[in-house]
């Protein structure tokens, strides 16, 4: 697994992760993926299920996180339940787009979001950073379905809290904080 460190300058210095996905881990993604059929309340309807094990498979390497896949959280690290949040994208995430938590999602148990963008063609992934679940919704704007995003104009296609990649807290010094 090849990982580079992405630098950025912003107002908390976020340094975003850059993986190249070995095709080990697009193998096993894709296994669990068809194990597991869809999963209720996808926004996409399940085509993001290859793309969402990456993003769990690829951040339980980096934090050696035990991977338990359940419906309230996907890693337990440091005794800590984190849910890997995972969107399909053709460009290298910019600080200013946005990180979403569907409304449905939001009863889930669990203690940290991480939040990753996967390559459509599952080549790359980057692991953008974290954020406490209390803290993302304090901090997070509340977008209705059918509305229109005032930040980039995106028709929101299901009520969900947002937040601009610039916000959320370095992978890497997870490992400090807890």
């Amino acid at each position: 697994m090849t990982i580079k460190q992405s630098n950025q300058n912003t107002k908390n210095n976020l340094t975003m992760l850059e993986v190249h996905v070995p095709d080990s881990c697009i193998k096993q993604a894709t296994a669990m993926s068809k194990k597991m059929g869809m999963l209720n309340n996808s926004i996409t309807q399940g085509k993001g299920n290859v793309a969402g094990f990456i993003g769990e498979i690829i951040v339980a390497k980096l934090l050696n996180a035990e991977h338990k896949n359940t419906y309230d959280y996907d890693l337990i690290y440091n005794n800590k339940k984190i849910d890997v949040k995972t969107k399909r994208v053709s460009t290298r995430p910019k600080l200013e787009y946005e990180c979403s938590i569907a409304e449905t999602s939001t009863h889930q148990s669990c203690d940290i979001y991480v939040f990753t963008r996967v390559k459509k063609d599952y080549s790359m992934i980057w692991v953008l950073g974290y954020l406490e679940k209390d803290l993302y919704f304090k901090k997070a704007n509340f977008l209705k379905k059918g509305t229109i995003d005032p930040s980039n104009y995106w028709k929101v296609i299901t009520s969900c809290y947002n937040i601009p990649i610039s916000e959320l807290k370095q992978i890497n010094l997870l490992d400090e904080y807890y």
